[in-house]
């Protein structure tokens, strides 16, 4: 139906997180439809990032610049640490402006069913950035998943004894949220973490 050229786009456009085929072939027409003010400056804007964007050599985060430019920025409190599992993690807290330390990308959770140990992560990183002498706390910003608290768990344990004390983020009830719409496991968690007021 389609020719090899819009098929490749739309089964690469499918690979893509929250596109299934049905919405691959609707973004291939829509970028097909308008080449010249979507299509063609996104990929100039592909091929663009293919090439400057690349992994900080300190903590994972994409960026033009290495260190990029949360690690390189000096008003940046460098005795808080943020563990998170990925970039789009990173991003989400810095969406929030609420975190103003530095992070360490771990690029994955610790996983048997995926094959994901220790040494497939960046956790030697992370050691070694804990063992720096101003660090007072290194966050671990991991998700409330077996395998993010698996690796929180492993984590607790690798960084015990050192110099900087180890927190988890609080986990429960939303802002906003209402009983009635949570699960079992985030009630529980609530009334667990529950505090005085």
């Amino acid at each position: 139906m389609v020719g090899p050229e819009i098929e490749r786009l739309i089964q690469l456009l499918a690979r893509l997180p929250g596109l299934g085929p049905r919405s691959a072939r609707r973004a291939a027409l829509k970028l097909l439809e308008r080449r010249e003010t979507l299509m063609e400056p996104l990929a100039r804007a592909m091929t663009d990032a293919a090439a400057r964007v690349a992994p900080c050599r300190l903590c994972g985060n994409f960026d033009t610049v290495d260190p990029c430019a949360i690690c390189a920025d000096p008003r940046r409190d460098p005795t808080l640490l943020c563990v998170v599992e990925d970039v789009a993690a990173l991003w989400a807290m810095e969406r929030t402006g609420s975190f103003r330390g530095r992070y360490i990308v771990l690029g994955g959770l610790l996983s048997a069913l995926d094959g994901l140990g220790p040494e497939d992560l960046g956790i030697d990183r992370l050691i070694e950035r804990a063992a720096a002498p101003d660090l007072a706390e290194v966050i671990l910003a991991l998700p409330a998943t077996v395998e993010g608290q698996t690796t929180a768990h492993y984590l607790a344990e690798r960084l015990a004894g050192g110099r900087a004390a180890v927190f988890g983020l609080a986990q429960g009830v939303p802002i906003g949220g209402d009983l009635d719409h949570l699960d079992d496991g985030t009630i529980t968690a609530a009334l667990r973490a529950r505090r005085r007021v």
